[in-house]
């Protein structure tokens, strides 16, 4: 299977966003499930309610932390990843992704998920 569909399959099977993505990329990461589980809990649904930024968009940044991270800042690295997952869903934030206040949703939870294990796909790829 896919990692971006095994990704859907574990939001669908009772992960929240970030840890569908986080668990997608374990074998990347250096850690086990149950502490990839505990790390992306509190990032789900737009870390509270909607309000933050897009738990697939957080996982995927944590993962690119913890694959290419080297001992230096790694602000352009997750500047392109952020502005690449705007790019492909309309919006970073939760709420606005899915139409909250609007009622026009940009991108559902699948595809954030799918577009955030692509852009870190492709990112690993290039190097």
């Amino acid at each position: 299977m896919e990692r971006k569909e095994r990704a859907v399959e574990l939001k669908h099977t009772g992960c929240n966003c970030a840890q569908a993505v986080l668990l997608a990329f374990s074998d990347a990461s250096g850690l086990d499930d149950e502490t990839l589980k505990k790390i992306g809990v509190c990032f789900g649904s737009g870390m509270g309610g909607m309000d933050g930024d897009c738990g697939a968009l957080t996982g995927a940044e944590m993962i690119l932390g913890l694959v290419k991270y080297q001992g230096a800042k790694m602000h352009r690295e997750s500047k392109t990843l952020y502005n690449e997952f705007v790019n492909r869903c309309g919006a970073a934030k939760c709420r606005d992704l899915k139409g909250i206040g609007t009622g026009t949703i940009l991108c559902s939870c699948d595809d954030c998920i799918r577009n955030a294990v692509d852009i870190l796909e492709e990112t690993f790829r290039e190097g």
